[in-house]
């Protein structure tokens, strides 16, 4: 990767990310149901993922995020009886679907234009490796709480083999995303420090309130675990309601203040889950809201912006007109 292609480079004006995968893959006809959700797909109809990816590209995106949020180690093995080989293999493939959704993107938006120009055009668009949290794997929501125990060494062992991947594959930048544990920050932060240094990563949080992320941990203990970590180029929220994650924006952005890291949002579409019933429940942000919000995003500090649960690439192309205006 070239100095110029790495993400940290283009962080001095608005960034869209995708929305997003799982329940937008629903909308395609994917059955999600399964214990490891949209990271079924992968090997069931992975076209499917990658449509999505380009759906999103040609909605304005310039960040995919993988389908490897649910595809850790553990969880294929669980319940794939994967071999810790064969589950790399799955997550390369979904580095490789975002990556090919990308390259035909880049060959449908510059036809006729020179050789130069679709360099130019590659070096704006990027791929993240999804590092999902250990309560996604326990599928019992706990990454909303992060009321799990795990050593040191055991939270390290078990996000190792899949960012080891995501890496091989040629990711451009790491999202550790949906964190709900000061721990699991802690030791995601000292595996990529010790085992993967130079590779970019952004680490994104699920909240209890617009001060705490999901266990309690108050921001100001969780921002100053990135005093000195030049790799990790944003910290943020995702998987939140989109006002809470606006106010956690303002709380966040005094302790940005002299730090090396910008800020990320890409919050739910409006709509909450409610885990007993199983379904979404509220009204979706839309339309001329989601503009409004998207600005008030920006304004609070964020830099790249795109959503999470429920959201679309129609969504995203709102986002995009928004923020192309800053640039």
């Amino acid at each position: 990767m070239t100095e110029s292609s790495k993400l940290s480079t283009h962080l001095d004006s608005p960034v869209i990310l995708d929305g997003a995968l799982a329940t937008y893959l629903e909308t395609l006809g994917a059955d999600i149901s399964g214990a490891l959700w949209s990271a079924d797909i992968l090997l069931q109809n992975p076209t499917l993922i990658k449509q999505t990816h380009l759906d999103y590209y040609r909605a304005g995106a310039q960040v995919a995020i993988t389908a490897s949020y649910q595809a850790s180690l553990a969880g294929l093995s669980k319940h794939l009886n994967l071999s810790e080989e064969q589950g790399k293999d799955v997550v390369r493939k979904s580095v490789q679907l975002a990556q090919e959704a990308r390259d035909e993107w880049i060959a449908e938006s510059t036809a006729g234009l020179s050789a130069a120009e679709k360099a130019q055009a590659r070096n704006r668009l990027f791929v993240a490796g999804s590092v999902g949290p250990y309560g996604a794997f326990l599928s019992d929501g706990s990454e909303y709480r992060g009321d799990y125990h795990l050593s040191n060494a055991d939270m390290k062992a078990f996000h190792r083999g899949r960012v080891q991947a995501l890496v091989e594959a040629g990711v451009d930048v790491l999202a550790c995303e949906t964190l709900p544990s000061l721990a699991e920050t802690q030791a995601l932060l000292e595996l990529l420090r010790e085992e993967f240094s130079g590779v970019e990563a952004w680490f994104t949080f699920t909240l209890r309130d617009a001060e705490h992320i999901s266990d309690g941990t108050a921001l100001t203990s969780i921002a100053a675990l990135f005093d000195n970590t030049p790799d990790v180029i944003a910290l943020g929220f995702n998987c939140t309601p989109d006002d809470v994650g606006l106010e956690a924006l303002k709380a966040l952005r005094p302790l940005q203040q002299g730090k090396g890291w910008k800020m990320i949002v890409y919050p739910n579409s409006g709509e909450q889950w409610n885990a007993a019933a199983r379904e979404w429940e509220g009204q979706r942000t839309e339309g001329g809201q989601l503009a409004v919000k998207t600005r008030q995003w920006a304004d609070a500090g964020a830099v790249l912006v795109g959503g999470c649960c429920r959201t679309t690439p129609e969504d995203i192309g709102v986002m995009r007109d928004v923020l192309q205006l800053r640039k």
